[in-house]
């Protein structure tokens, strides 16, 4: 008798974490039978823990903060995107053994924005809050979209403009004290601020008329960063929880070979957490 294949998402926090909910509701759906749990793992653990599940018969793992980068650097193989954002959120174990790393985070964040919100990115002035390892897996699927242009800003400059290096400077950087841009049409908040209900040191007048802000975090109540937005008066102020359906999504066609239905899923899960 075939045994039920094992996937889990390592971070720290992890608890507030609908990753197996959403996992179970794609199994559901394409009659897979797998199990998926939510485990917390601190960065001092990582390569160990990683190394047992994986040495006790698990098939593949998510990975979420502060967890990418390690697993970057943990994957024997990594997809094109994931080389290019040197973060990875979903490893896969192969058919010979081998680990594969991959980053669905930015295709995740994308498909939410342009087909769950309609939002249109081409010609937009796009601006990425924060420059660890949440960003580098958005920036790519991001400038593919034809900006007009991609500023990230961070607390510490510096660490925005070994990004921008990194990224041969296919977009702008700057500190917080910098950003004397033009309003931008789309805000992305991709700190963790938001996972202790905190807010980045963010200047008025900085999103567009009819601008989209949009917090890759997300929570039962709207985040600090989603309140700001509405203070801004934000067409949309949107959190995360659909980019971690899509995201998600991504990561179950790579280890079952199925693609599952994400909008059952996300108003399912918009409707749990608004009772």
């Amino acid at each position: 008798m075939n045994s039920t294949d094992r996937y889990a998402v390592f971070g720290s926090p992890i608890n507030h974490s609908k990753s197996p909910r959403i996992h179970r509701l794609f199994a559901e759906q394409t009659s897979q039978d797998l199990n998926y749990v939510a485990q917390e793992v601190t960065a001092e653990i990582f390569v160990s823990a990683v190394s047992e599940f994986f040495a006790q018969g698990g098939k593949g793992l998510n990975c979420t903060v502060p967890l990418k980068e390690l697993a970057y650097q943990f994957a024997d193989k990594k997809t094109d995107r994931a080389e290019s954002a040197k973060a990875v959120n979903t490893l896969v174990l192969l058919a010979n053994g081998t680990i594969l790393g991959d980053n669905t985070d930015g295709v995740g964040l994308v498909t939410d924005l342009m087909v769950n919100h309609n939002v249109e990115l081409k010609n937009k002035r796009v601006l990425i809050v924060g420059a660890g390892g949440a960003a580098r897996g958005i920036i790519d699927p991001l400038l593919d979209q034809q900006l007009d242009c991609l500023v990230v800003v961070n607390r510490t400059a510096d660490k925005a403009l070994q990004l921008a290096i990194e990224f041969n400077h296919s977009f702008e950087s700057c500190g917080f004290n910098e950003l004397h841009h033009q309003p931008f049409d789309v805000i992305l908040n991709a700190t963790s601020a938001s996972l202790s209900n905190e807010l980045p040191p963010l200047p008025e007048n900085l999103l567009a008329e009819n601008g989209v802000c949009y917090d890759l975090a997300y929570g039962n109540e709207p985040t600090a960063f989603v309140r700001w937005g509405e203070l801004q008066n934000a067409s949309q102020s949107l959190d995360g929880l659909g980019m971690l359906v899509e995201q998600a999504a991504e990561a179950f066609a790579l280890w079952r070979g199925v693609r599952p239905d994400t909008k059952t899923v996300i108003d399912l899960l918009n409707v749990e957490r608004s009772v």
